[in-house]
């Protein structure tokens, strides 16, 4: 019995069906005795228990299910070559705002805490709205510049 299950499907499983048949036997066909009733009487059992499996199994999409340890799951950490890249850019932007004028570095310092242009510009003065634009196009193009003419 065990042989069959185990011809078409795990060992494991097939054990395990094995000592299900034999508990149905038990407690159902306790009555039957004879062998040549129990051998067939047995692999119909198990061939009934084989089919109920298949379909928990694919009920349950365990039979898609792959092992962890085949593929692991991925890391947050990056990689050292990114890790790489985004310490050079974190420089450049780095040096990069240090290189800007006082203005500049007040408008990235404002923007950053949230501040609309409106605010920047009672802040910093500016007689308009549209001069607080043009400084900001002109300080984020500075920039950009001496990062190296792209954000990426």
């Amino acid at each position: 019995m065990v042989a069959f299950a185990a011809s078409r499907y795990a060992r494991e499983a097939a054990e395990d069906l094995a000592q299900e048949v034999l508990v149905v036997l038990h407690e159902k066909y306790s009555h039957v005795e004879l062998l040549e009733e129990l051998v067939p009487l047995c692999f119909q059992i198990l061939r009934f228990k084989l089919a109920a499996w298949q379909r928990k199994l694919a009920r349950r999409g365990e039979h898609l299910q792959v092992s962890v340890d085949d593929h692991p799951l991925a890391g947050d950490a990056l990689d050292p070559e990114e890790a790489a890249e985004k310490r050079e850019r974190l420089e450049k932007l780095a040096m990069g705002l240090a290189l800007l004028g006082k203005r500049c570095q007040e408008i990235f310092r404002l923007k950053l805490q949230g501040r609309g242009f409106a605010e920047i510009q009672n802040r910093l003065g500016a007689e308009s709205l549209n001069t607080v634009y043009t400084w900001d196009h002109r300080c984020r193009k500075q920039l950009l510049e001496w990062m190296g003419g792209s954000w990426a």
